[in-house]
């Protein structure tokens, strides 16, 4: 990319004379109002008015920020039901993304349900249905050899931050063909309102290879390619071309792999970690937001994570990277790497991880145990289930990644009460529609004894006059700040040190909450900043960092340069160009 390029072919961001930053307009009237970065609406000065061409194209009175942002607010309230409201605030984002920003920004508790987890779920299965307005950037099947072109289309000049996805295993509801968009859309949200990504520094993006689903393909208003999945060499092609192009196009950009199928996604990260400086949230952020849950956990047990025993129910990317990640960890705390992978069990659906299963992957088999591993373990059927292995390892801590509802059952979880009073039970899966078991249940059947996270928000439990805190495990805990850090610092990579930083630096901000596992969500902005800074700390002392006058600050220093750089949702004043 040239350098001195303006931020977009619309406009730029300059300073006054004064150091005020203001934004220079390449565009007036009614092309103005139509672009979200910089319509105002309403709220345009009468000086902005009259030179940028507006005067008669918007209402005569000039509103205060804090006007628009109660007549939206009081909008939104009126919508019906969850889905009405995610539309709601899309279409904000579509016509002007400073309010949006600032509505979120006020509201982010109670607004991260409707724009992120769990009702974007429903957002990706309508989004053909449902569509209204282009955002993004999408490459599909018919157009990879011009992608390169096409990124030219795209009118921000430097992109930082990419989430682009196949679509292939969208949450906990499969194959979604070219709805994943709304995931691409909805985490970059969040890197804005937590991580403090501009806007216009962002790209979401969908990989249109196709869908294995039928009902799709035979749907004639489906907006994507209407043929089967790329597999094999023909994919491997159609990705290469993307990341060079991307690579070309935008030589500073992240790119954060979002919502591949298992096999896909270990592989997808492998091949470009090195090429390009990327990560798959499902697979390390994940693992960084479980792995922090569980050293939470352990605290408030009034013991080490290297003391737990812990099964995860689910062997796709979420539930190998948590493994992985929990591995980590209990080397971290002191463990061999031995000792440390004799306290993790994966369970799939044929049940314990086991050598000489079908088609066990690679990143499966680290997993794997030997005949000889289970000496002393009983058991029925070929392979030791969920409740066996709880029974013969006695597990200390429970996860689930599976989207099979009810699958945590009572006589399993009144097992581990066995091994400890105080099990740490974590049904992770995303919708909640999907979740493992309900925490009101595992406070029930546990009689206040578990420990609980879940992947969607649920309210407290109330049992026997006490008050139990259920932590949401949302990996909006950790993507926003490592990829914040990450662009802070220019990493060239994103290394396994980055995301492990991440991981404790989220298990210590909780420590100021008392019994609670992970922090509200009203605090995801100041958690998001020391998850950056110390992500770009670790990116210096692991010799990937780009950003030369960084390398030598204190982290004080750093921190500033952070908060400053840190997008925040204020109108500039706009001057023409």
């Amino acid at each position: 990319m040239p350098k001195n390029l303006p931020v977009s072919r619309y406009y730029d961001v300059k300073r006054d004379p004064q150091g005020q930053r203001y934004i220079d307009v390449h565009v007036t009237g009614l092309a103005l109002l139509q672009n979200p970065l910089l319509n105002k609406t309403t709220a345009f000065t009468p000086e902005e008015r009259r030179e940028l061409g507006l005067e008669g194209l918007v209402p005569p009175h000039t509103s205060t920020f804090e006007e628009q942002k109660e007549r939206t607010y009081l909008r939104y309230l009126k919508c019906g039901s969850d889905l009405e409201k995610h539309e709601y605030l899309r279409a904000l984002q579509d016509r002007n993304e400073v309010l949006f920003y600032a509505i979120l920004e006020d509201h982010l508790e109670e607004m991260l349900p409707i724009i992120y987890t769990p009702t974007v779920g429903e957002a990706v299965r309508n989004y053909s249905s449902n569509y209204r307005y282009p955002r993004g950037f999408t490459v599909s099947t018919g157009d990879i050899d011009r992608v390169e072109d096409m990124l030219e289309n795209v009118t921000v000049n430097d992109v930082r931050m990419i989430v682009a996805t196949d679509s292939s295993a969208i949450l906990g509801i499969g194959d979604q063909g070219f709805g994943g968009m709304a995931i691409s859309i909805g985490k970059l949200s969040l890197y804005t309102a937590a991580g403090g990504v501009g806007p216009d520094k962002t790209l979401p993006v969908e990989l249109d290879v196709g869908t294995n689903r039928q009902d799709l393909i035979d749907d004639p208003l489906y907006l994507g390619v209407h043929h089967r999945r790329l597999t094999g060499a023909a994919y491997d092609e159609f990705l290469d071309a993307f990341v060079e192009a991307v690579s070309h196009r935008y030589p500073k950009a992240i790119i954060q792999w979002e919502d591949f199928s298992r096999g896909t996604a270990f592989r997808v990260l492998e091949r470009y970690r090195r090429v390009v400086p990327s990560f798959n949230d499902d697979i390390q952020g994940t693992g960084a937001m479980a792995l922090a849950g569980l050293i939470s956990a352990a605290r408030l047990k009034g013991e080490r994570l290297s003391e737990q025993v812990f099964v995860v129910v689910g062997a796709g990317a979420a539930g190998i990277g948590v493994a992985m990640a929990i591995r980590h960890g209990l080397q971290a705390d002191g463990l061999t790497p031995e000792d440390a992978n004799a306290r993790v069990f994966v369970v799939d659906r044929h049940g314990l991880l086991m050598h000489g299963q079908p088609d066990l992957e690679d990143q499966q088999l680290s997993f794997a145990r030997r005949p000889e591993d289970l000496s002393g373990w009983v058991f029925d059927g070929e392979y030791p289930s969920m409740h066996d292995v709880i029974v013969n390892a006695r597990a200390t801590a429970l996860l689930g990644f599976t989207g099979v509802p009810g699958l945590f059952r009572q006589e399993s979880i009144q097992a581990m009460l066995l091994n400890t009073p105080r099990p740490i039970v974590f049904p992770l899966s995303n919708p909640s529609s999907h979740v493992e078991a309900r925490p009101a249940d595992l406070i029930h059947w546990t009689r206040g004894g578990a420990i609980i996270a879940s992947g969607s928000p649920f309210p407290d439990v109330e049992y026997e006059g006490k008050r139990y805190p259920v932590g949401q495990g949302n990996n909006a805990f950790i993507f926003p700040g490592l990829g914040f850090g990450a662009v802070a610092s220019r990493a060239r990579e994103i290394t396994d040190n980055m995301v492990m930083e991440a991981a404790r630096t989220l298990a210590e901000f909780t420590t100021q909450y008392g019994e609670r596992v992970y922090p509200p969500i009203s605090d995801l902005r100041e958690l998001s900043v020391q998850v950056a800074v110390n992500v770009a700390l670790q990116s210096i002392r692991d010799g990937v960092c780009a950003e030369r006058r960084i390398r030598n600050m204190t982290r004080d220093e750093l921190e500033t340069v952070i908060r400053d750089r840190a997008w925040q949702p204020r109108y500039l004043p706009l001057r023409k160009g």
